[in-house]
């Protein structure tokens, strides 16, 4: 397997071309900026090994635990993790779940604050209005820029996909390594089947000791 080291460069050496093909598809300077930032995001934070204990697990800081659930219900290099499209959408799944949990929390905490405080209105019912708020935002936003969300999504696949694929051409690489200077079994000799000797040639052997009779009949069993 590459090292992190090897992922964090081919990640930067390929950011140029990246941006340079996206612009020259997209003509635009806010999808191009999109795919880029997913590229280098996904690359350097959010890749395939955010499943161990990896540098883009250490790079999130303090919100590295956010990681651990997720790192011990996958097994490393899995389908789920390095697989195509399959990875990103779980990964983007997980990190959504984990922001909207600690949003209804911190939601949840200033409702019942500002209910204690204020005391204009019960908490429940400010807590299922910010809520609504939230949730309809964030729907208009998908709905009126739907070609920036694909090009971040786009760049985030990328990213993912560069750090699985030098995954796997290091691992075929090694492979074929060590099966080459694996030393190769000499094939046996054949060795020629013994001859045998009936009763009637035996006794028609000129005369001879009776030992090297013996070893001639032994020779021929």
């Amino acid at each position: 397997m590459s090292l992190g080291q090897t992922h964090d460069r081919i990640t930067l050496w390929s950011l140029p071309f990246i941006v340079g093909f996206t612009l020259g598809v997209t003509r635009s300077g806010n999808l191009t900026l999109l795919v880029a930032g997913g590229f280098l995001f996904s690359g350097l934070m959010f890749g395939p090994d955010l499943d161990t204990r990896s540098r883009q697990y250490k790079r999130w800081g303090w919100l590295r635990w956010l990681w651990l659930p997720y790192q011990k219900s996958l097994r490393h290099r899995a389908i789920w993790t390095h697989g195509f499209l399959i990875g990103t959408l779980l990964r983007l799944a997980y990190l959504m779940g984990c922001v909207a949990i600690m949003g209804l929390v911190g939601l949840t905490l200033w409702a019942l604050a500002y209910q204690y405080f204020v005391g204009t209105q019960y908490w429940q019912a400010l807590l299922r209005q910010q809520l609504a708020g939230i949730t309809h935002a964030y729907l208009t936003t998908l709905q009126q820029h739907p070609l920036e969300a694909i090009a971040l999504f786009i760049g985030l696949e990328i990213g993912a996909m560069s750090h699985s694929l030098s995954d796997w051409l290091g691992s075929t690489y090694k492979r074929l390594k060590k099966n080459k200077a694996r030393p190769r079994s000499l094939p046996k000799t054949a060795r020629p089947p013994a001859q045998r000797l009936s009763p009637h040639k035996f006794l028609a052997l000129p005369p001879a000791t009776y030992e090297t009779r013996t070893s001639i009949a032994r020779h021929s069993l």
